[in-house]
């Protein structure tokens, strides 16, 4: 399937854009090494990135909540990436699960792991992982209209603590938000669309 969206380069954007791009360019995203492609050859914004440019007004303070999502929580490295990984499991999210298992790999993530990510069966000896893996697929697998019973939300909340959850119920939200836009737009992993 060929991307619904035009891929925009800096000379192509108005002002607007141009801000945006240079936020995303020159923000944590673009700094340390480089795992993922954030541009093209081009100079074209990849993954959602290129797709928020379209619509700077809501893009910016999306892209904003994804770096606070990404870089100023308090989860570890692993346990975010196990989240985001389960999200790209849920919603079969191809540009996701191609950046994020890399960048879970750097972040400790053993094949077998990425693999039980993949397949919907992951397990950890870590309590804190294995609660933020339930409660993702307790946000993505359950119907949203079923309330949380108390025991549910007590547990969670014991193990990774009110701030995680609330940090970790935000990441789910976001990432989703994310598959929805590549796949409306047709933006899949590098080589597939």
């Amino acid at each position: 399937m060929t991307q619904r969206l035009p891929r925009l380069t800096e000379p192509e954007l108005d002002d607007e854009q141009l801000d945006l791009y240079q936020v995303i360019t020159s923000g944590p995203r673009a700094t340390g090494p480089q795992l993922v492609e954030l541009q093209d050859a081009h100079g074209a914004l990849n993954g959602p990135f290129g797709v928020m440019l379209h619509a700077p007004s809501i893009g910016g303070p999306l892209q904003e909540l994804g770096a606070a999502v990404r870089f100023r929580t308090r989860m570890t490295d692993r346990t975010r990436e196990i989240a985001i990984l389960t999200v790209a499991t849920a919603t079969g999210s191809e540009f996701e699960r191609y950046a994020h298992e890399l960048i879970g790999q750097a972040a400790g993530l053993t094949e077998p792991e990425l693999a039980a990510l993949r397949a919907g069966n992951f397990t950890s000896t870590d309590p804190t992982e294995t609660t933020a893996y339930a409660v993702c697929r307790r946000l993505l697998d359950v119907d949203p209209r079923e309330p949380w019973r108390d025991e549910e939300y007590e547990a969670a909340a014991d193990a990774l603590g009110h701030d995680g959850l609330i940090e970790l119920t935000v990441l789910v939200g976001y990432y989703r938000t994310l598959a929805q836009l590549m796949q409306v737009f047709a933006i899949g992993a590098p080589g597939t669309s």
